[in-house]
Parts: structure tokens; sequence; C-alpha cells
């Protein structure tokens, strides 16, 4: 039987309960299933004829050495030269040049000086995050809010991170994200996520894992610019998965909010199949 690993951290050790959803579809296939962590120096990374990429959401700290350690696995998925592109959200620029619409950003570097717009509501975050660590919403008009965002970019900075400033797109409150789920190069489904930022970063690093998640058909246009999108990404040929993340610009056409294509949630239980379609996917690669 071929051994297939997919990949998790040490607080998730059997997985999150929607990747299990593809466990025992793998296994119908014949598929033997181990669910290793990514720093576990005990595995053996070779033993496995693929290695997936599912849920190793402990990295954003330890980026360097999650990359290292990517470019040491032989069969691995998504590969490791993407997901060295993908985990640093400076990709968006890339994105944007390439004349893709993109919410624009400023982006601060270590050395910059905290400066901020006088007035608007905008979003602060670090450029490697995951699960909306470290990211807020302000009123920068409003004096107390506007100190904490300056405190924020500051801690950032001093952290050594490239910084986001992005202004808060209040279509979101509304029609909340679409994100677009691809597996093995093909649109799958899509699901609605619902505004996440309600306020200032108050949670010290703690990332936000409560979402409001439910299926979606998506527009045209949104489909459209995903796939305009997943043409531009170096590598896309060699992609398992990918999630297009948009929100409504002002002008309420999509934009790209960010691109996963390192560990994504893919949302399997909100469409019949999807489980199944990422055990085909899989398999087709061994």
């Amino acid at each position: 039987m071929p051994r297939v690993a997919l990949v998790t951290c040490a607080e998730l050790p059997e997985l999150d309960t929607d990747d299990q959803l593809a466990v025992e579809p793998l296994r119908a296939l014949g598929v033997e299933v181990e669910t290793p962590v990514w720093d576990d120096p005990a595995v053996d990374w070779t033993a496995f004829d693929l290695v997936v990429l599912r849920n190793p959401w402990d990295y954003a700290r330890r980026r360097e050495q999650f990359l290292a350690w990517t470019h040491t696995v032989p069969r691995l998925l998504n590969p490791a030269k993407v997901v060295e592109w993908n985990t640093d959200k400076v990709y968006l620029r890339e994105l944007a040049a390439a004349g893709l619409p993109v919410v624009p950003t400023t982006w601060l570097a270590p050395g910059d000086a905290a400066e901020l717009p006088e007035s608007g509501e905008y979003v602060v975050k670090p450029s490697v995050s995951a699960g909306s660590a470290d990211t807020g919403r302000y009123d920068l008009a409003d004096d107390a809010q506007r100190a904490l965002a300056v405190a924020q970019v500051e801690k950032l900075l001093a952290r050594g991170s490239t910084v986001m400033l992005q202004p808060y797109l209040s279509a979101v409150d509304t029609a909340g994200e679409t994100a677009m789920l691809h597996i093995g190069g093909a649109f799958s489904h899509a699901i609605r996520k619902g505004a996440l930022l309600d306020g200032p970063d108050l949670r010290d690093g703690e990332p936000l894992w409560s979402e409001q998640i439910e299926p979606r058909e998506p527009t045209d246009a949104e489909r459209e610019l995903a796939r305009r999108t997943l043409d531009a990404i170096p590598g896309s040929d060699t992609l398992l998965y990918a999630r297009v993340d948009t929100i409504p610009g002002p002008d309420g056409t999509p934009v790209i909010l960010e691109v996963e294509l390192t560990e994504p949630s893919l949302f399997l239980a909100t469409s019949p199949g999807a489980p199944e379609r990422l055990a085909h996917a899989i398999t087709a690669r061994l």
C-alpha cells in the first residue's frame, strides 16, 4: 500500500476535524494514511510516497525553520518553492504588478517610521501570519484606537516583521469573503466567510479561529479572478490544492485578499464529494 502523510502540528496530532474527512476516502482507495507532526525529528519523511501539508498551523513564528524543513522533504505538496513564495504576503505585490486587483496595501519594513493616515478605518497585520494573529482593525480618527494602531505597528516592526496597512473594505461586513477552493487543478467549491475583525488587536498574538462559514456559489467575476490569479502564480501547474480569497472592492467588483497555497482550510465539510475529490487528487499524484 502506498503511504501518504497528511502533515499536521503538535496541537492537532489527529488533524483538524475538517481534514479528517479525507482519511477514509484515501483508505478506500488503498492508501495507508498517517498524520505526522512536521517538526517531529523522529519522522522519516523519505518513507512516504507523498507528503501533503494540511495542518502545520504553528509555523508562522518559525517560518525559517519551517521553510528549511520543507526543502528537505521529498515528494512534498504543495512544493517547497511554492510554500516559500506563499508564506509571506509580499507575494501580493507581484500579483498587483501582474495587473490583478489586490486590496490596496502600504508596506512598512523594519526601520521604517510608524506613519499612518490621519483618518479612515485600516487593518494592520504582519506579512507572515496565520489565523489572523497580530491583526487588528482601527479607526485612525479615534485617538485611542490610533494609539493602539501605532503601538501594534511599532511592536511588529521591532520584531522584524514587514507590516501591511490596508483600508478596511466595509462591504465585507455584509457580503463577507468569498473563498474559492481548487483541488487537483480544477475548481471544487466555494464558501462565504463572515467578517472577522471587529476592532483593535487585543489578543496578544493569539489567532482568530472562530469563523462563520457557509457554502457559497461564487459569481462569474469571482471565479474568473480566481482563475487569472492562479494562472499568474509561479509553479501553479504543480498545485494539489489552492484557495483564493476575495472581497468586494469599493465599486463592488472582487479584489484579492490573499491566496492560500501552503496549508489552507479546505472546508471539505461544506461541499458534498469534496473529501473524495481531494482523495482522488492525492492518489493521482502517487
